[in-house]
């Protein structure tokens, strides 16, 4: 398997920019941080001006060509590569847009050192030749199928990072609860935070963090609701826990409702919409997926 060139941010220095210092332009124009710089000033190749090394504190002149590595130089060793299926929904140099399989955990962790999404991402990686690595923006829980995205590099992950919880990086969720929320429509504003005696299950509690999810009632049928849902922040089971107070918990929540395994083997949640601005072009862009057949079924 050839293996794919390095990931590499260039710039042509415009008349405007010249004799501006390469920090300035790696900061501004690049819009790499002082975390990354600090990072690939270090590698022999990290800082190119017209192919050649360079140092932070150079002046660049008009039509040489200014070059940042942003791969990551060495392989992260607690995502083992393992073997499994991958949906990829899209991807470049700099993002990957999967759909997570319920049931699929997204991290390693005790006791559960692979044959995660990131181990599968891994693995993928390796027989694709890919010079990437894993970076986390955002997590689904181990039930929740649908869009995710990943960056390659810490670069990216950092830039996305920035615009969670705004405008820019808008995540639409579809559910299937139990009964009929009311109203039909409206804001769950409510702290949630551990549940005592517990280190998964989360609560609603007054000292716990900010929490606030909005929702609104699409159909009905069967005593159940589906139910489209937007966040506002990102707290553990956010959903899960804000539909539980509302008496409506999701069908087949083991945890905050009532496991039913011979109707849904997961709690009904599904990452139905993902938008984003890219964090290298600056382009708006959006995935969508319909409503799994398991989840589908509920209503039928």
């Amino acid at each position: 398997m050839e293996t794919q060139a390095p990931r590499r941010l260039s710039l042509t220095v415009t008349p405007a920019q010249s004799g501006e210092k390469i920090d300035t332009l790696l900061r501004r124009d690049l819009h790499l941080s002082g975390t990354v710089i600090r990072r690939i000033k270090q590698l022999e190749d990290g800082i190119l001006l017209d192919g050649v090394r360079a140092i932070t504190g150079q002046r660049a002149a008009e039509g040489q060509v200014l070059s940042a590595l942003v791969s990551d130089p060495y392989p992260r060793l607690d995502m083992a590569p393992t073997p499994g299926s991958l949906d990829v929904v899209y991807e470049d140099e700099d993002i990957l847009v999967v759909n997570k399989a319920p049931g699929l955990p997204v991290h390693p962790g005790p006791g559960r050192p692979d044959g995660t999404l990131c181990n599968h991402i891994a693995w993928y990686y390796q027989q694709t030749g890919l010079l990437a690595d894993i970076h986390l923006v955002h997590r689904l829980d181990k039930g929740t199928s649908g869009l995710m995205v990943v960056a390659k590099h810490a670069h990216a992950q950092e830039q996305l990072k920035l615009q969670l919880h705004t405008p820019a990086f808008r995540r639409l969720y579809l559910a299937v609860c139990d009964g009929a929320p009311q109203p039909p429509s409206g804001t769950v504003d409510a702290p949630i935070a551990r549940a005592p005696g517990s280190v998964i299950a989360r609560r609603v509690d007054p000292e716990g963090q900010w929490a606030r999810t909005r929702y609104r009632t699409l159909r009905a049928a069967n005593g159940r609701s589906l139910v489209e849902l937007e966040l506002d922040s990102g707290r553990t089971h956010q959903i899960r826990v804000h539909m539980a107070h509302l008496g409506c918990p999701l069908t087949g929540d083991f945890l905050y409702g009532t496991e039913e395994q011979s109707l849904i083997s997961r709690p009904a949640l599904h990452s139905a919409r993902l938008s984003l601005t890219h964090p290298v072009t600056g382009a708006s862009m959006c995935w969508e997926l319909p409503l799994p057949p398991d989840m589908a079924a509920l209503l039928a």
